[in-house]
């Protein structure tokens, strides 16, 4: 008996060390599985530096760009507030704010989840990075950048199957499934898991590369990982230099990152909703600001133009940015889940960013709606016009 009891202590001590040294990655899996409760969800995508793992992109003092200006004559709108639990509302009417609002409880310095929202501006730095000659072209495979990648799904991809949706992996996306991909990635990043390791371990197509569109959350990380290949250079340092000093971002931004310090770059941008909006206002300039060219043009047209092959969706898709199926000439978005947008109108000169806790985001019809009030909001005029 009394070596059973020493061997129950033994085992108890051990236990309880495990515990203490996972603990962290305890709560983070905690904080994985309520992320998305109702009465988490709002204060939880303003906080989730203290959810992850994540970094503080430092942003050296600046002036600060994108001003306000003359209010919109803004549409009858509370309803549509409530029904999709909106946050963060930002309006940008000729180059200045001509609206702002935020709701549920939350300020206008909060530091607001992208979710996929932060695909478009890892689009932009791509585009980027091309121009500046460390991609040689996007019809090089992902493979020459991004070694890791030899003998897995992404071999044979080119770097544009991925920009479109269109590298033919085999990934469950459904978020309501506890074992799909999309789940299991996030327990990686949650657990302190590679998420190179996590790409790399996928082995399986549904198609060949280039044949049709779907959309695959993975496929951003690889393009990540085809940039920091390419450059020799983290993410993050990267769009602190080339998009976000030059945009004068008000607040230093978070990232979430894994385990290994590599930037969660398909969904881990943290910024206020004044900043995404100042993204937007950068595309709506074909990449121009303050008399500098921080995107090329080109690069902004075709990440902008429905470009992804055999899209089985109402909408249209190029460079990790979405296209209304009855678009006009400059109308797209870039869009997350839970309700996350930046809508550009180039012909009417608006942007909107939008920041939600939508938990019915997913039913029929909620995207149209917030689709329509983003047409409407950008046909307004000013209230002194």
């Amino acid at each position: 008996m009394k070596w059973a009891f020493r061997g129950l202590l033994l085992l108890a001590l051990v236990l309880g060390g495990v515990a203490i040294w996972k603990r962290e990655g305890i709560t983070r899996l905690l904080a994985v599985n309520s992320l998305f409760d109702e009465e988490k969800i709002v204060h939880n995508f303003s906080h989730m530096d203290g959810l992850f793992f994540s970094t503080t992109l430092n942003i050296p003092e600046t002036d600060v760009s994108l001003l306000s200006g003359t209010p919109l004559d803004m549409p009858a709108f509370e309803a549509w507030v409530e029904e999709r639990a909106v946050t963060g509302l930002v309006v940008v009417k000729d180059g200045q704010i001509a609206h702002e609002s935020y709701y549920l409880g939350t300020a206008d310095t909060d530091l607001r989840i992208s979710w996929s929202v932060a695909k478009s501006f890892l689009s932009a730095l791509m585009g980027i990075v091309v121009s500046e000659g460390d991609i040689a072209s996007i019809d090089d495979q992902v493979t020459q950048y991004a070694p890791a990648l030899v003998g897995g799904a992404y071999d044979g991809t080119s770097i544009r199957n991925v920009l479109n949706m269109a590298s033919g992996v085999r990934f469950n996306e459904d978020y309501l499934d506890f074992n799909s991909d999309i789940n299991k990635m996030g327990r990686v990043l949650a657990l302190g898991g590679s998420m190179d390791e996590f790409a790399a371990s996928l082995s399986e197509r549904d198609r060949a590369p280039g044949e049709a569109w779907k959309y695959v959350s993975i496929d951003t990380h690889v393009l990540g990982m085809v940039i920091r290949g390419a450059t020799g250079r983290s993410i993050p340092d990267l769009m602190v230099e080339k998009l976000m000093v030059p945009l004068g971002l008000e607040a230093d931004p978070v990232m979430l990152i894994d385990g290994k310090g590599v930037a969660f770059v398909l969904g881990g941008l943290n910024l206020r909703t004044r900043d995404y909006a100042r993204m937007g206002q950068l595309f709506l300039q074909n990449g121009m600001w303050n008399g500098t060219q921080i995107v090329p043009a080109d690069w902004v047209a075709a990440s902008t133009a429905n470009t992804a092959p055999a899209t089985p969706t109402a909408h249209g898709y190029g460079f990790q940015w979405w296209l209304p199926s009855d678009a006009t000439d400059g109308e797209y978005f870039a869009r997350g889940i839970y309700g996350q947008y930046i809508y550009v109108n180039q012909p009417e000169g608006t942007v909107v960013a939008l920041n939600s806790a939508d938990l019915a985001f997913t039913e029929a019809g909620a995207h149209q709606q917030n689709l329509d009030m983003f047409r409407e909001i950008a046909a307004q005029d000013g209230l002194d016009d």
